[in-house]
C-alpha cells in the first residue's frame, strides 16, 4: 500500500507565501510523476501542478502560472509546491498525488488519471 504524507499549508494574508511538501512512504516509488490538486469548499477538486520524473518537465494550471514553483526529488519520491503572492481564491484542501499510470502528460489534469491520493493539507488566504 502507497501512503502520501503531506506536510505544510496554513494560514497567510493574500500576498503571502507558503510551501507545502509530499514524500511517498513505499519502496514502489511514485511512478512516472507526482502532482498537486486543491479543493475549495463546495468546489470540485482541480489540478494544480504536476512534475514528470522523465525530464523533469512541470505542468501548472493556468491561475497559478508565475506564482507557484512544482519540484521534487524522484530518488527520495517527493515533491513541494512553494506558492507566492498568495490569493483569496487559492483557499482549499491541497492534495499530493503520484502514479499517473500509463497516462500521456496531457490527462494530468484528470483525477481519475492518479493512483494514489494524500489525506489532504489545508490552505488558507484571507485576511
Amino acid at each position: 500500500q502507497v501512503h502520501l504524507v503531506e506536510s505544510g499549508g496554513g494560514s497567510v494574508q493574500p500576498g503571502g507565501s507558503l510551501t507545502v511538501s509530499c514524500a511517498v512512504s513505499e519502496v514502489t516509488g511514485s511512478g512516472s510523476a507526482m502532482g498537486w490538486f486543491r479543493q475549495a469548499p463546495g468546489e470540485e477538486r482541480d489540478f494544480v501542478a504536476a512534475i514528470k520524473w522523465s525530464d523533469h518537465g512541470t505542468l501548472y494550471t493556468d491561475s497559478v502560472k508565475g506564482r507557484f514553483r512544482i519540484s521534487g526529488d524522484n530518488a527520495n519520491n517527493a515533491v513541494t509546491l512553494q506558492m507566492i503572492s498568495l490569493k483569496p481564491e487559492d483557499t482549499g484542501v491541497y492534495y499530493c498525488v503520484a502514479d499517473p499510470g500509463s497516462a500521456p502528460y496531457w490527462n494530468y489534469g484528470q483525477p481519475s488519471t492518479w493512483n494514489y491520493w494524500g489525506q489532504g493539507t489545508q490552505v488558507t488566504v484571507s485576511s
